[in-house]
């Protein structure tokens, strides 16, 4: 078993995620692309950013387990929600997913998203901070910093680590 992630991004809140929770690993981090939109609309479209990041952190990283972490928003009825996905690929190509939090998006917010903007962009409006996404996030800010991006994270990569964990354990 490998020892070595690479995390499809330089996101502080993502990085930090994975450090937290896979502590006796050496982790890296590296520019991936996502081969989605900027501002990803759906699950799908999220889900799939994620898996473009992890299958090309593994791929450029032979040996390595590759995760990929996506925020996006998607519809539910009529309001738009933040959704968050990660993929890891391990050394055999195997590939995992896992989901995080849904939050409402408010009506102003969804407004501006709904003509094109992207989120960050939105928030740094909002809250008048820089780096919101690489801090609480807009999770953060909608739930009262109650819950931060690297929180949120942190819940999609427990998930991603025990399926790889049980994976090497128990043969399906």
């Amino acid at each position: 078993m490998t020892n070595k992630i690479v995390v499809g991004s330089y996101n502080q809140a993502k990085i930090n995620a994975v450090a937290s929770i896979f502590k006796d690993f050496h982790i890296k981090s590296q520019d991936a692309p996502s081969h989605v939109a900027s501002q990803p609309f759906s699950d799908q479209e999220t889900i799939q950013g994620a898996i473009n990041r992890a299958k090309y952190c593994q791929n450029s990283n032979k040996g390595a387990i590759g995760i990929g972490l996506e925020g996006g928003v998607m519809r539910l009825k009529n309001q738009l929600f933040l959704c968050n996905w990660g993929a890891l690929v391990d050394q055999e190509e195997q590939l995992y997913i896992a989901g995080g939090a849904r939050v409402p998006v408010p009506e102003k917010v969804a407004e501006a998203l709904e003509k094109g903007e992207e989120l960050g962009t939105v928030m740094r409006r909002y809250t008048g901070e820089l780096n919101v996404s690489q801090n609480a996030g807009a999770i953060g800010v909608f739930t009262n910093n109650m819950l931060s991006r690297q929180a949120m994270f942190e819940h999609v990569v427990i998930q991603l680590k025990g399926q790889y964990e049980i994976k090497n354990q128990i043969s399906w």
